[in-house]
């Protein structure tokens, strides 16, 4: 589905353009045509190849989807896949993919419900930036991806807040393991999706930077550190996670250690009485303690006071 297209020149919006003119918006070398798709069709797409002349193997990544983040250089134009991410109960992950030359951006975003409207009535209130063509649309089109990022990383960081308060609680040891698997599912999202930007964005900041972007590079160098931080939280949280998994293993062998100790306790006092039942339980004719009057009492007794000696001892040493 189309959602956009238009034409600038010096950072300034000449006007909506049908897709049939693209041809002839082309023609003016000064100015670019900026084009946004929302879950296009194949018929749509290879429209935008033949109007663009978009390479092959870029357009080849579009279709097939569930791309690695990248940014790959094909002669004068460059591709780049982001992954766009959404954070209600679960991540989310759709994909734009960028096709850029010094005469056209096209944005094609799928399996996201996630707008960039924003991103092209901000460019437009900046002719100033704008004017430095397609490399600041880019940029700005990463940069609102990459911003998204933010908030993500913020409710993963709150969310492992709330379970370490819980760590010790040994009520929800279990839950908190099953909890705490989740939410590293959930960060290894973000990592796919951060660190292979963060080396791509890398060429477009220093060294030999694509023609289109040789304006912007201070900007592709802000989003080179938004993404270096956020890389950097979430190997923290990772850190963390497991941390804190170790920590409620141990909880949990530590409880079993101490129920052993428990049973074993119990074990030993009621071994004690079977032991003296088991002896004066004997049926020998030749055994004084059958004739005595005080041989029951003073037999339970004995038991009795074994077994309570053992119990203050188990009691002291921290096994009961």
């Amino acid at each position: 589905m189309l959602i956009n297209c238009a034409s600038y020149l010096n950072g300034k919006k000449i006007a909506d353009i049908e897709i049939e003119h693209i041809s002839d918006s082309l023609a003016n070398k000064d100015s670019f045509v900026w084009v946004a798709l929302l879950d296009p069709t194949v018929d749509e797409i290879m429209k935008m190849k033949e109007e663009f002349d978009l390479h092959p193997l870029a357009v080849e990544d579009a279709l097939t989807g569930h791309q690695r983040p990248k940014i790959e250089e094909y002669g004068n134009s460059l591709f780049a896949v982001i992954q766009v991410l959404k954070y209600d109960d679960d991540i989310s992950v759709g994909e734009l993919d960028i096709f850029a030359a010094s005469d056209y951006v096209l944005s094609v975003r799928n399996r996201s419900d996630v707008t960039f409207l924003g991103v092209r009535e901000r460019c437009e209130q900046e002719p100033q930036l704008l004017s430095q063509g397609s490399g600041f649309v880019l940029y700005a089109l990463i940069d609102a991806v990459v911003d998204r990022y933010f908030p993500i990383v913020e409710r993963l960081e709150l969310e492992l807040e709330n379970i370490e308060e819980t760590l010790f609680d040994g009520r929800y040891t279990k839950s908190n393991i099953e909890r705490l698997f989740a939410l590293k599912r959930k960060v290894m999202v973000v990592k796919h999706a951060v660190s292979p930007l963060m080396e791509a964005v890398g060429k477009l900041s220093s060294g030999r930077v694509p023609p289109i972007c040789a304006n912007s590079t201070e900007y592709f160098r802000d989003i080179l550190d938004h993404l270096t931080r956020i890389n950097s939280v979430i190997e923290s949280i990772r850190d963390a996670i497991g941390t804190a998994i170790q920590v409620s293993l141990s909880a949990i062998a530590l409880e079993q250690n101490n129920i052993q100790k428990r049973l074993a306790s119990w074990a030993a006092i009621f071994g004690v009485a079977t032991a003296f039942a088991g002896i004066w339980g004997m049926n020998f004719e030749q055994m004084p303690e059958l004739k005595w009057d005080l041989g029951y009492p003073v037999a339970v007794s004995i038991i009795v006071s074994a077994c309570s000696f053992l119990y203050w001892r188990f009691k002291r040493s921290g096994w009961l």
